[in-house]
C-alpha cells in the first residue's frame, strides 16, 4: 500500500509539471507570432489586414482616408472613423419605402375638395345640376403636396360646445352670417363662431322644431335610429337630432352657400358634400329610417319625380320622409314666397301624385310640417300596378348599387314577404338593441359568407381590439379628445359599435373594391357610413376627422393605386394633431410609416394584440400641428 501510495504522488507531480510546461510553450509561441504579425508592417495596420474579411461583403468603392497628422512622428496616426456606406447601398429599398418630404400646398388650396373642384366642375353638364356631382381629377392631375391648415387654426371646440362654437379661425367664412342674418343660422362675434340652432323652416330653433316632429310620430322609443338630411345648410336639425339618440347624416352641395358642410363638420356633426342630381346617394337601400327636407330647394316634382324614387329607395320599410317649406302650407305664405298660388298648389299637387305612385301614406300635415310613410313591404302595392299600370318596378337592378349609379325612373322593390303583416326584409330591433342584434341581412343569410355566429364573434372581437388601442394611444382613450372618426374599411361596424359609449361618431366606409358589400349591416346595426374608393378623393373637406382607422386597406389596395396618393388624402381629411392607427402586414407598414416621415407624422410600429409573432401589426401615428404662414409673411 505504501508503494502504490508512493507512485500516486510521483504522477501528481508530474502532471503538474507538464500543465507548467504547456502554459509557458503557449506564452512564447502567442508572442513570437504576434512579433511576426506586426514586422512587415511595421506596427501599421492597414486595410489589407481585413481583406479575407471584406471578401465576404458586397464590393463598394471605397477611399478610407488615414493620415499622418505630424510627419515628424511615424507613431502619430489619424483614423478616420466617419461613415462611408450606408444601409442603403447594401440592402436596396424598395421605390415606395424611400423617403420623399412632401411639400406644403399653396395656403389658397387649404379648402380643396379635389372631386368637387370648382373651376372643374364648370367642364361638365349643367342638365339636372350633373356638374355639381363628384368630378375627380385624373391621375396625373393628382397633387403631390401637403393641404395646409389656415393661418391661425385652432383645435375645435370640444362635444358638446362644439354644436354651439366653432373656430372663426376654422372656416374664415362670414357671407353666412350677413345672408342668412334673419335666419337665425350662424352668428359672428369675436374670434368665433355661434349657432342658435335656427333655420329657415324654424324659426324658434331646431330643438322646438324637432319637438314638433315628435308630436307626429315617435322619436323618443327607438325605432327612430338613423336619419338623413337633405339640404343641411349647417346642420342644425341633425345637431339636436344627436342629443335625442338619432343618428344623422346631413349633405349639401359645395357651392351653393360656401361651407355649410364645412361648418356642420366643425361642429362635430356627420356630414358629406352631396347633391341630389343623376347619380344615386352613395348608399345602400333601405338605410334610413327618416329622411327630412327642410325648404332644401330640391325640385321633388320634376324629372318624373326622380329624387323622391331615390329616396324611397334608402328608406327603410316603414320609413318617413318630412317636408317643411314650398310648398307645405302655400296657402298662409304664397305671398312670402314670391310665387303664385297657382304655382305653389300645382307643386304640391305633383309631389301628392308621386308619393301615392310610391305607395307611400300621407301620415299628416299640420302647420309648415307633412310627414309621408313607406310601406312595410309591397304586397298592396304590387296588386295596385296590375290595376292602375303605375309606374314600373325595376327588374334584375341591385338596389344596394350606389357608387356612380344613375337614378332610375322605378321603383326598387322590397324583398318578398309571406304576409302582408311582415315587414319586408325582416323588422329591426328598436335603439340600442339594435346594435348588438343580428341584422337582418344577416339572418337572412343575404350576405355572403357572414353568420350569426360570425357577427357575434366579431363584435366581441372588436370590443377587445378597441380597449387594445386605447391602451396604446391615450388620446383615443381620453374621453372627448375625438369627435368626428373615420373607419376606411369598416367590414360589419364592429369598430364603430366598440366606441358606441364614446362621445364620438363614426363614418363607416365600404370599399366600392370590396368583395361583399355589407354597408346594409352596418345601417341595420343603428350605424351610419357610405360607399367609398380609396382610389379616389372622400368628398368631403380638409380636416374633417380627429382619428382615422385604416384596418387592411393598404392590402386590399396593392396594385390598384399608388399607396402615397391615399395617404395624401388621409392627410387632406385629418385635423391637425389628429391620429391615426393602421392595421396590416408588417412588411405593408414598413413602407406606410416611411412615407409618413415624408408626411411628417410621427409614427411608432407596435405589436399586433395577439403578440409578436403575428405578422399583422399596428402603426400608431399623429399629424403634427402646421398651418400656412401668416398672410403678411407669405407675401414676403
Amino acid at each position: 500500500m505504501a508503494i502504490l501510495a508512493n507512485l500516486s504522488h510521483s504522477f501528481t507531480w508530474i502532471i503538474k509539471k507538464t500543465n507548467l510546461y504547456y502554459v509557458a510553450a503557449t506564452i512564447v509561441l502567442c508572442c513570437t507570432f504576434y512579433v511576426i504579425g506586426l514586422w512587415p508592417q511595421g506596427g501599421d495596420v492597414t486595410s489589407r489586414q481585413l481583406s479575407s474579411t471584406a471578401s465576404i461583403l458586397p464590393t463598394l468603392p471605397c477611399n478610407p482616408s488615414i493620415k499622418n497628422t505630424n510627419p515628424n512622428s511615424g507613431s502619430s496616426i489619424s483614423i478616420d472613423f466617419t461613415a462611408h456606406h450606408i444601409a442603403d447601398d447594401l440592402v436596396p429599398l424598395s421605390s415606395s419605402a424611400r423617403v420623399n418630404h412632401y411639400p406644403s400646398c399653396n395656403p389658397e388650396l387649404s379648402e380643396y375638395t379635389p372631386c368637387e373642384d370648382s373651376k372643374r366642375s364648370l367642364k361638365f353638364d349643367r342638365n339636372m345640376l350633373a356638374y355639381r356631382e363628384r368630378h375627380c381629377p385624373e391621375k396625373n392631375e393628382l397633387l403631390k403636396c401637403r393641404i395646409p391648415a389656415p393661418f391661425g387654426y385652432k383645435p375645435p371646440f370640444r362635444w358638446p360646445q362644439s354644436r354651439d362654437s366653432v373656430w372663426y379661425a376654422n372656416v374664415p367664412h362670414k357671407h353666412l352670417t350677413v345672408e342668412k342674418a334673419g335666419q337665425n343660422w350662424v352668428r359672428f362675434k369675436g374670434d368665433r363662431f355661434t349657432f342658435p340652432g335656427g333655420g329657415t323652416m324654424f324659426p324658434r330653433g331646431a330643438d322646438a322644431y324637432i319637438d314638433d316632429i315628435g308630436k307626429l310620430i315617435k322619436l323618443k322609443d327607438g325605432s327612430i335610429r338613423t336619419a338623413i338630411d337633405t339640404g343641411c345648410g349647417v346642420a342644425s336639425w341633425g345637431a339636436y337630432l344627436l342629443s335625442r339618440d338619432i343618428l344623422p347624416i346631413s349633405f349639401a352641395p359645395k357651392d351653393t352657400h360656401e361651407a355649410q358642410v364645412q361648418f356642420a363638420l366643425e361642429r362635430g356633426v356627420p356630414a358629406l358634400i352631396g347633391i341630389l342630381a343623376t347619380n344615386r346617394l352613395p348608399y345602400p337601400a333601405r338605410a334610413f329610417d327618416m329622411a327630412h327636407c327642410s325648404r332644401c330647394l330640391i325640385p321633388w316634382g320634376k324629372y318624373d319625380g326622380l329624387y323622391l324614387i331615390e329616396v324611397d329607395r334608402i328608406l327603410r320599410p316603414g320609413g318617413y320622409w318630412i317636408l317643411s317649406g314650398p310648398p307645405v302650407n302655400w296657402q298662409d305664405h304664397w305671398r312670402g314666397w314670391n310665387r303664385t298660388a297657382d304655382d305653389l298648389k300645382a307643386e304640391q299637387d305633383q309631389i301628392e301624385n308621386i308619393a301615392r305612385s310610391l305607395c307611400w301614406k300621407k301620415v299628416t300635415q299640420r302647420g309648415d310640417l307633412a310627414i309621408w310613410q313607406k310601406p312595410t313591404n309591397h304586397v298592396h302595392c304590387k296588386i295596385n300596378r296590375k290595376v292602375f299600370r303605375n309606374r314600373p318596378f325595376c327588374q334584375e337592378q341591385d338596389p344596394d348599387k350606389a357608387w356612380y349609379t344613375k337614378i332610375d325612373a322605378c321603383l326598387s322593390p322590397l324583398p318578398e314577404v309571406s304576409s302582408v303583416k311582415d315587414v319586408a326584409g325582416g323588422p329591426l330591433a328598436n335603439w340600442p338593441e339594435r346594435l348588438t342584434t343580428v341584422p337582418p341581412r344577416i339572418a337572412s343569410s343575404s350576405i355572403e359568407g357572414v353568420t350569426a355566429e360570425g357577427f357575434s364573434e366579431d363584435t366581441e372581437l372588436w370590443k377587445k381590439r378597441v380597449a387594445h388601442y386605447k391602451a396604446l394611444d391615450s388620446q383615443l382613450a381620453e374621453r372627448g379628445r375625438y369627435r368626428n372618426i373615420l373607419d376606411m374599411n369598416a367590414w360589419l361596424g364592429g369598430f364603430a359599435a366598440a366606441l358606441v359609449d364614446d362621445p364620438v361618431w363614426v363614418m363607416n366606409i365600404v370599399p366600392t373594391e370590396a368583395e361583399v358589400n355589407t354597408l346594409g349591416v352596418i345601417f341595420e346595426r343603428g350605424l351610419i357610413g357610405t360607399y367609398q374608393s380609396w382610389c379616389e378623393a372622400m368628398s368631403t373637406y380638409p380636416r374633417t376627422y380627429d382619428f382615422i382607422h385604416a384596418d387592411s386597406v393598404f392590402t386590399q389596395y396593392q396594385d390598384r393605386c399608388e399607396m402615397e396618393d391615399i395617404l395624401l388624402e388621409m392627410d387632406r381629411v385629418l385635423r391637425p394633431q389628429g391620429s391615426a392607427i393602421f392595421r396590416d402586414d408588417v412588411d405593408v407598414l414598413v413602407n406606410v410609416k416611411s412615407i409618413l416621415d415624408g408626411l411628417q407624422w410621427e409614427s411608432r410600429m407596435v405589436d399586433h394584440e395577439g403578440g409578436p409573432h403575428v405578422r399583422e401589426k399596428l402603426l400608431i401615428a399623429t399629424k403634427l400641428y402646421w398651418t400656412a404662414p401668416a398672410p403678411d409673411q407669405d407675401k414676403q
